[in-house]
């Protein structure tokens, strides 16, 4: 497995684990978390723990089933700096209750989920005609 995949898998590990440990304190100790806690835990959640672990399973796996290279492994690199920036973005936006950094990391996330559907889409595109 490709050093970014196990990378993108190991982070998603993270993240789910945090994600839990939000939970648990939010639940545990109301408003000891400041800011947004119910909208940081579904993103971090959704975006860290599930879309992370589906890009580095999709990085590895896609290209095996389809019989063709990776498109770009420039872009999937990219594309780990960049859900690893944005989500933290994120994060510290709903924390700070700043609307504009919730904004950047959003932008940032989804340029990441950009990347990741041109290298899917160019990776598994047949090589003839569509059976």
């Amino acid at each position: 497995m490709h050093k970014r995949n196990r990378w993108f898998v190991t982070v998603s590990l993270i993240y789910g684990l945090l994600g839990g440990v939000v939970a648990l304190i939010h639940l545990s100790f109301p408003g000891l978390i400041p800011g947004n806690v119910a909208r940081m835990h579904g993103h971090i959640m959704l975006l860290g723990f599930i879309l992370m672990f589906i890009y580095g399973v999709a990085l590895h796996v896609l290209p095996r089933f389809s019989g063709n290279a990776l498109y770009s492994e420039r872009m999937a690199n990219w594309q780990l700096y960049l859900a690893n920036a944005g989500l933290p973005l994120m994060i510290a936006g709903w924390l700070s209750m700043l609307n504009w950094l919730v904004l950047v990391g959003g932008a940032i996330s989804y340029f990441a989920i950009v990347l990741f559907g041109i290298n899917m889409l160019f990776t598994v595109k047949p090589n003839g005609p569509w059976r």
